[in-house]
């Protein structure tokens, strides 16, 4: 009879407890952020110490990639756990809510399970005026602010382009940039966390996507960002789908290459307004941490940091995503996880996003949800080097696809044609080994992995 007594004394509060101590989530995404960057390359001269600081507290993944190299079916992918083969999100226009209206996003499982879940800044796509936000996934949130531009454009050739492809060093004070009020608004949640829930905060910064505007200091560098490498004529052993499918970003590396030629350095300036902007993201990551180290909740919240995809600038002819190729794939991916991820460990394994939404599922001892594309990366967070038979897979537009292994590239498009690049030898994958007789049986294995991705009916057990 004491001891039931002492039980129902004592059991209240142990659950209080365990409620208290449900971690709390900093979900940090950045857009366009290639991996030309110091966290990933430490010979890079666009210096990023804020994501290598927060890589230091837990497990950087240094071959993580998109699930499709454009914002709509990357966001959506990642924040609902299912590939766009499972979607049919595949374009920056899909109206991605149409296609899943019942599908919990993650930040809609961590209000589920009690958090209070607040956001800033471009998480979901924000074309169409916000048309893709979705309201029911958070108790509270920011939009991003207004794309407010400068009066002319800076980079001095009004005939190229549009306004989205200017750069230069603008605004002159950094308060008035898109990410300062996203980030001050993230800074007070953290300042002042819910005291009766955990809190699950996504912040989303937008920069280094074009327009590259960035403030003066984050333009002064002393080191110059090279040029990417080029093969002459690199494009003549492609095959008819990747050429159908860069004919509409064909135009911006023709008009770069055109307006070089008329105002030589303008291709360096656009490379450099390319890194100011990283830098500036770097700067704003910055912030976020030190307002997470001086906030009450500082020891037990989870931080995940990635890109939605990568950005070429000239690689293979190409300026933009929209592409298969490893530089508009290849993304940071970073994972610090108190008591659970090895503090500066590195992870090398090929992933893809899909592992995102299960991880953190299972990190914060969620539901495991059994509809989600990708196994959690929980294992790999215990131990790095533990096998991994998962290949990372990226889709951009339907019927072509992307396999990379930790030696191969395969890219399969809707056409039947194909691409193979042997990361031992070809990091710039500049040798396409698809039509080599000698290669048959790498490809008949890779044909078969990236066919078990397939879905044979995408969506109509998701609209149940």
């Amino acid at each position: 009879m004491i001891l039931r007594l002492l039980l129902l004394l004592v059991l209240p509060f142990t659950l209080i407890k365990a409620k208290a101590a449900k971690p709390n989530v900093l979900f940090i995404v950045i857009d366009d952020m290639n991996d030309n960057i110091s966290l990933l390359d430490s010979k890079s001269p666009i210096k990023t110490p804020n994501l290598k600081r927060l890589a230091k507290r837990g497990t950087l993944f240094t071959r993580a990639y998109c699930i499709s190299a454009a914002c709509n079916p990357s966001r959506v992918a990642t924040l609902t756990g299912l590939r766009p083969s499972t979607s049919g999100v595949y374009k920056n226009a899909s109206d991605w809510r149409k296609a899943l209206p019942n599908r919990k996003t993650i930040m809609q499982q961590f209000q589920a399970a009690g958090y209070s879940v607040r956001g800033a800044g471009k998480i979901f796509h924000h074309k169409l005026k916000g048309a893709f936000h979705d309201k029911a996934s958070f108790d509270d949130f920011l939009h991003m602010a207004p794309q407010n531009m400068p009066a002319k454009k800076l980079n001095k050739a009004p005939e190229y382009g549009s306004r989205n492809t200017d750069w230069g060093i603008w605004p002159a004070e950094e308060k008035d940039t898109i990410d300062f009020r996203t980030i001050e608004y993230c800074i007070s949640n953290l300042k002042n966390p819910p005291k009766d829930k955990p809190l699950f905060l996504a912040c989303g910064i937008f920069k280094p996507h074009s327009p590259f505007f960035a403030p003066s200091k984050y333009h002064k560098n002393t080191t110059i960002i090279s040029k990417p490498k080029r093969l002459e004529n690199d494009c003549d052993d492609l095959p008819t789908g990747a050429i159908n499918l860069m004919k509409g970003t064909k135009w911006f590396w023709k008009g770069m290459t055109k307006l070089d030629q008329k105002i030589p350095g303008s291709y360096q300036n656009f490379i450099d307004a390319y890194a100011a902007c990283c830098r500036f993201a770097d700067a704003q990551v910055g912030r976020l941490l030190d307002a997470l180290d001086n906030s009450p909740i500082a020891k037990n919240t989870i931080v995940v940091l990635w890109s939605d995809h990568g950005f070429h600038l000239g690689e293979k002819d190409h300026i933009e995503k929209f592409a298969l190729w490893e530089k508009t794939n290849h993304i940071p991916f970073i994972i610090s996880a108190p008591n659970v991820t090895t503090p500066n460990s590195r992870c090398d394994q090929p992933i893809d996003l899909t592992v995102l939404y299960p991880t953190l599922l299972e990190l914060c001892g969620l539901k495991k949800d059994l509809r989600c594309d990708g196994p959690s990366a929980v294992p790999l967070l215990h131990d790095p080097k533990a096998l991994w038979p998962h290949p990372a897979i990226s889709t951009y537009g339907k019927g072509n696809r992307s396999i990379r292994t930790k030696r191969w590239r395969y890219i399969r498009y809707n056409d039947g044609s194909e691409e193979l690049y042997n990361h031992d030898y070809d990091p710039n994958e500049w040798t396409n080994l698809a039509k080599q007789p000698i290669m048959i049986p790498v490809l008949s294995k890779l044909r078969a992995r990236i066919a078990l991705t397939q879905t044979a009916d995408p969506v109509s057990n998701l609209r149940q």
